[in-house]
């Protein structure tokens, strides 16, 4: 999953995974990952991670609606409340509707705890959109929001008897158009902001904030795994 087809050569997102190293494979061939492919993950795990990225979820719903308050075009705000919407209606619905088969509901999603991993990465976006500016915000945002597409439509093509595999209504939310184009339009909104925003110089400032999030999404993964606090 190194190679990433939804940017194409060239586009800021391909420039960023380049310059992430190993750090990239690492989160998008997780241990996690691999489980969530194979059907091998043990239920438990799944079932800690969906509390915890129900909660992150909260929290990257206002990470785009701070995109939105930085913006400074009306298309930039569509941008920004159309990822609210697929978050809000897509994500989370997915998340309730697995929990919903153990007996959780949204409002007993909301009580959980948050995990030291998901207040780091949360806390960390959310830092890196209020302290700099919306191009900063959305390279902290891509790992997680394209990452996400990347290992859909991989997991995906690898999976033709997904119905199989207790995990394909996760790998098939990813995987499919709606959030596909969401990725599209977040690696079109990168090489959008740096255009208008990057002056030389600051690429080296953009790859370290990629590489923390990318990081920061492993150690989620980790976290799953584990079932950890």
């Amino acid at each position: 999953m190194s190679e990433n087809a939804l940017a194409p050569p060239g586009s800021l997102f391909a420039r960023l995974v380049a310059a992430c190293g190993e750090d990239w494979p690492a989160y998008t061939g997780h241990p996690f990952v691999r489980g969530l492919a194979d059907g091998s993950l043990a239920e438990a795990s799944f079932r800690h991670y969906l509390a915890q990225d129900y909660l992150f979820l909260i929290h990257l719903a206002r990470a785009y609606a701070l995109a939105a308050y930085k913006a400074d075009t009306l298309a930039e705000i569509k941008t920004s409340a159309a990822a609210v919407a697929v978050i809000v209606d897509i994500e989370m619905q997915l998340h309730v509707g697995f929990c919903a088969r153990w007996g959780l509901d949204p409002a007993e999603l909301e009580r959980t705890p948050e995990a030291a991993a998901t207040m780091a990465y949360t806390r960390y976006v959310l830092e890196r959109g209020q302290a700099g500016d919306l191009l900063d915000l959305h390279v902290a945002l891509a790992p997680c929001v394209i990452g996400y597409a990347e290992i859909g439509a991989a997991l995906a093509a690898a999976q033709p008897e997904a119905a199989a595999n207790p995990y394909c209504g996760w790998i098939e939310t990813y995987a499919g158009d709606d959030y596909q184009r969401l990725a599209r339009d977040a690696v079109a909104t990168l090489d959008r902001l740096e255009a208008a925003r990057a002056g030389p110089g600051r690429f080296e400032s953009l790859a370290r904030t990629f590489r923390e999030a990318t990081r920061l999404e492993a150690r989620f993964w980790d976290m799953g795994l584990a079932r950890s606090w």
